[in-house]
């Protein structure tokens, strides 16, 4: 039995609803689409814009695929949970609002209802290698992810 934490239920509930079940389908693109946001590339930071009833992402254009998709989930976190203007939140609610998107990115670009269905899953560098190429995200996101994931799996108690 597995037992997901409120966000990674969130996602698993919500890229089931987008038909999104598979890494393969992971990208950028067809959630934007799924979801009506509006996807931009710019050379600028990343960065998800509201104006009126329309949600946008700006993605910078000068960065790798991995990097884009990972800015991707960080930004559509914001789109989805967040509300307000950064510029006007005070800063500790601004860093809150930062984890929170960081901690949805990593389990949005490598969800666990997609992980729990590979076998043999380890902290060896061969398994970091396949989990980075099957999700499209850098080399050293795929650790810190599958770090994680495993250290939940082996250490904490149901």
């Amino acid at each position: 039995m597995n037992h997901y934490s409120h966000l990674e239920d969130y996602i698993k509930t919500l890229f089931h609803q987008l038909e999104l079940t598979e890494p393969a389908t992971l990208n950028m693109r067809a959630v934007a689409k799924k979801l009506d946001i509006k996807l931009f590339y710019w050379e600028n930071a990343s960065q998800a814009i509201f104006y009126d009833d329309m949600t946008a992402i700006f993605i910078d254009s000068r960065i790798s695929p991995e990097v884009q998709w990972q800015d991707f989930t960080h930004e559509l976190c914001h789109a989805l949970i967040h509300t307000g203007d950064q510029l006007f939140m005070p800063p500790l609610f601004r860093e809150y609002q930062e984890f929170k998107a960081n901690n949805f990115m990593y389990h949005a670009c490598i969800p666990t209802f997609m992980l729990d269905q590979i076998e043999n899953l380890d902290y060896t560098t061969c398994s970091i290698h396949a989990v980075q190429q099957l999700f499209n995200v850098e080399y050293d996101f795929a650790r810190r992810r599958l770090k994680n994931y495993l250290n939940k799996k082996l250490y904490v108690p149901y």
